[in-house]
């Protein structure tokens, strides 16, 4: 099974949106995670729709696949990270934002929506936080039925849904739904969790839509280039072509803007190189 490298939008601020894709495809990547966000493809944007079908023509002028995210830190709150959450006072705000997401993502053809939790509220009681994250999901996956959209949520380091075992914990809550999926980002996942790499693959399996791919440390939230931090890369490619994973596998490097083009050259290559060495990877092109 071959695996599909992407490259997120969020590690390319300093382009237009049209040139990063042109860059993404002259590399070689078979798709982009885009971010939305002030800078590409603003969900609040007056010509949002002019915008949308724009992009999808250029999407599929280069052949390139995308999954929709929705981690940009500030898009709904200058001033508070990812806020508001779901478990927020203000949580239609966000519950406004994924609808958008999901129905921008069925207009480019995207299968995926990329969602995290954000931390809860100081104060409030876990089992409320649970109470109130589900009930924001079961809102907002009635838009990803009526629009044939996954979500795919991401546990995050030091968020309340901070590891593999709590988004499956989110999904019995959720009543095992169809369009419930996981985000697993390999270097979170190497920063918290407490089981293997492979593990976390093997564990999230069945429920697998979307992977994010950088380096990391131990503890330590911090993306990074590959070969920065403390990852084997080939179990985790082994692990994931052992699986026949067909998602997107997509660089998360945003403090990589200012050299871009560069940082997406060497992630691609090294991508390839690491591939070829996991004997259940049949070809990385």
């Amino acid at each position: 099974m071959d695996l599909r490298f992407g490259y997120g939008t969020n590690g390319f601020t300093n382009h237009r949106l049209s040139d990063v894709l042109a860059v993404l495809s002259d590399l070689g990547y078979d798709g982009v995670a885009l971010t939305l966000d002030h800078g590409h493809l603003d969900p609040y944007a007056e010509d949002l729709p002019r915008q949308v079908n724009a992009l999808a023509g250029e999407l599929a002028w280069y052949g390139l696949s995308a999954t929709v995210e929705t981690g940009a830190p500030y898009l709904l709150d200058p001033w508070g990270r990812h806020e508001p959450t779901l478990m927020s006072e203000g949580a239609q705000r966000r519950v406004d934002l994924l609808r958008r997401a999901i129905w921008i993502a069925a207009d480019l053809g995207s299968p995926t929506v990329h969602l995290c939790s954000g931390a809860a509220p100081k104060g409030l009681p876990e089992e409320d936080a649970w109470k109130r994250l589900t009930a924001g999901m079961e809102t907002v996956l009635q838009t990803a039925e009526a629009n044939g959209v996954a979500l795919a949520f991401e546990p995050e380091p030091y968020m309340f849904v901070d590891t593999v075992e709590r988004c499956l914990e989110l999904g019995k809550r959720l009543g095992g739904h169809e369009l419930y999926g996981i985000t697993l980002d390999i270097g979170h996942a190497h920063c918290v969790e407490e089981i293997s790499l492979p593990e976390c693959v093997q564990l999230a399996a069945p429920h697998l839509l979307n992977v994010q791919i950088e380096d990391m440390r131990r503890g330590v939230h911090q993306h990074l280039e590959f070969g920065e931090g403390e990852i084997d890369f080939v179990p985790v490619l082994a692990a994931l072509g052992e699986l026949g994973h067909q998602g997107l596998v997509s660089v998360e490097i945003q403090g990589g803007s200012l050299d871009a083009p560069e940082v997406a050259r060497r992630s691609i290559e090294f991508l390839r190189r690491t591939a070829l060495e996991a004997p259940t990877v049949q070809k990385v092109q």
